[in-house]
């Protein structure tokens, strides 16, 4: 799976260098993802929030404790999680003096930190932020030095080496990250024996036994090489869950956390994009949750329309200055919905997107101009375009950055190298032409460009589904169900929020010829198909009840 590179915060853990990395791109997943389905297959079972650890019969929990000067750096770490990184420094300094200095060391390390996260593969901050995280781990050893007996000492040690141990394995550090890791669990671990009421020492705690048992064979001899301590997920992941509840400085990263765990682990996806949802309504500036919950509906929920959606929204907040870090996000949405809009077979749409980006010329996202240049050229040599790709793949390549990430230079050469098939491109330009007419109501022009698509290319699912479109917008119901039939034939090959409509044109279809029991199934399909647009499948789903009622 390919979602952005996302490690614990203040307080938390990555246990054995294998915990929360999601891949660098935001905007730009290719590789496959652990839970995706297949388009066309049936829905997966939803998991539900009652799927949480049971909680046992316990003792009565100790009066919370309050951090010093906690309400401060509460409202700092809050401005951080909105990513409002140019006012961070100011509340810095106004915590600091009710909060103790090493606090506010911890939460400069932090704040560098979820800037980089909103860029992952830009080194650019890298030399600043370990500047930073070391003076925080080294303030803050100096302090559980000279007051061995203060649980906040050791609280602040272990958020410090919390923040080091996500950018170690975010840059590859594994073996580092894993000793990091240790330091956390001891430093959470004297804290809550000092002061059992410092519930936001339970995150970090929490989260290195969730991931000390959830972690893979590999990583498992890993800690046995380096004689970490073993976990335990079920307790792993009430202590995180006490935290968020009854803790206050790490309630927002505790949701961000926690969401990468229901997504990945506990295999709650609906939770995740809950958590991610509240995250976005209290802090709406930072760009990263919706481009999470983009990516969420892409790859997990393999909802192309909806992840197209939240691209769209994030491109709205960003074009409104609603989103702080603009100008990133908005080239993020773009791309993302670029992807999107091409996965669909809306290739004009998504050029329109990519030239926006090229024209911005942006320094950030990292190498996003390059990658934007290639999508472009790929856009391009779709709809038969060569020279205008030729044109984008050789500006790609101009635009490398000294690493190249997404292997642009390589991409591109090879497309300048070998063209595409000039018979499939002319089919597809076709099926797209013809769609726009129907669009425009040009019945005559859609026919003649969509029948030749068809002929270029008989196995298209796309074209057959367009061009049923344009026979039923013609009143010639069976020769349209044909084409529906033959698009659905070759669903695997279609996009799911295609093949969904084709199963809902068909069932519609059916009914009106008077096929029942043919009507039926196909709504039933188009109701529960895995990846169709949600607007299909409750058109389906009401449809289905309401001639099953019949």
């Amino acid at each position: 799976m390919t979602l952005s590179r996302r490690v614990p915060a203040v307080a938390v853990v990555v246990a054995l260098g294998c915990g929360t990395v999601i891949s660098a791109s935001r905007f730009d997943r290719r590789a496959p993802a652990p839970l995706r389905a297949a388009p066309g297959a049936p829905a997966p079972a939803r998991f539900t929030r009652s799927q949480e650890p049971p909680r046992r019969s316990v003792p009565e929990l100790p009066p919370r404790y309050a951090l010093r000067g906690e309400d401060g750096l509460v409202r700092a770490y809050e401005f951080i999680l909105d990513s409002r990184f140019d006012q961070v420094d100011s509340e810095l300094r106004r915590a600091c003096g009710p909060a103790p200095p090493e606090a506010c060391n911890v939460l400069d390390a932090t704040a560098l930190w979820w800037r980089i996260q909103l860029d992952p593969e830009n080194h650019g901050l890298d030399a600043a932020f370990s500047a930073s995280v070391e003076r925080a781990i080294r303030t803050a050893e100096a302090w559980t030095d000279r007051a061995p007996q203060d649980a906040e000492a050791w609280f602040y040690l272990g958020g410090a080496y919390g923040a080091r141990v996500q950018w170690r394995v975010l840059r590859g550090e594994k073996v580092a990250a894993a000793r990091d890791g240790k330091q956390i669990k001891e430093a959470m671990e004297r804290a809550i024996e000092l002061e059992p009421g410092l519930d936001d020492a339970y995150f970090g705690l929490g989260m290195y036994k969730y991931y000390a048992d959830v972690a893979p064979a590999a990583a498992r001899f890993l800690r046995f090489l380096l004689l970490l301590p073993g976990g335990d997920r079920k307790e792993g992941l009430r202590e995180m869950l006490r935290a968020r509840s009854r803790g206050r400085l790490v309630q927002g990263e505790a949701d961000f956390q926690l969401h990468v765990i229901y997504l990945w682990y506990e295999r709650q996806t609906r939770r995740a994009i809950e958590l991610l949802r509240g995250l976005q309504a209290r802090y709406p500036g930072n760009p990263l949750y919706l481009a999470s919950i983009a990516q969420i509906q892409d790859v997990y929920d393999h909802d192309i329309i909806a992840s197209l959606e939240t691209w769209r929204a994030l491109l709205a907040a960003a074009r409104e200055q609603r989103a702080n870090n603009a100008a990133l996000a908005e080239v993020q949405a773009r791309l993302g919905a670029a992807r999107m809009l091409e996965a669909v077979c809306l290739t004009d749409d998504a050029i329109e997107q990519l030239k926006a980006v090229t024209a911005l010329k942006p320094q950030a996202p990292y190498s996003s101009l390059a990658l934007a240049y290639l999508r472009l050229g790929e856009a391009h040599d779709r709809v038969g375009a060569r020279s205008a790709a030729l044109s984008a793949y050789k500006s790609a390549l101009s635009a490398v950055p000294a690493l190249d990430p997404y292997d642009v230079r390589g991409q591109a050469a090879e497309h300048l190298r070998r063209g595409p098939d000039a018979r499939a491109a002319d089919a597809y330009r076709l099926s797209l032409e013809g769609w726009r007419r129907l669009e425009k109501n040009d019945l005559p022009g859609a026919t003649a460009a969509l029948e030749r698509a068809v002929t270029l290319n008989a196995q298209d699912p796309v074209a057959r589904y367009r061009l049923g479109r344009v026979l039923q917008a013609r009143r010639d119901d069976v020769a349209a169900l044909a084409q529906f039939d033959l698009s659905i034939r070759n669903g695997r090959t279609c996009p799911a929020p295609i093949l969904g409509n084709a199963h809902l044109e068909a069932a519609r279809l059916h009914e009106r010829l008077g096929h029942k029991d043919d009507a039926l199934s196909a709504y039933r399909i188009a109701s529960t198909l895995f990846g169709a647009a949600e607007d299909t499948r409750s058109t389906a789903a009401r449809a289905l009840a309401r001639l099953t009622a019949r």
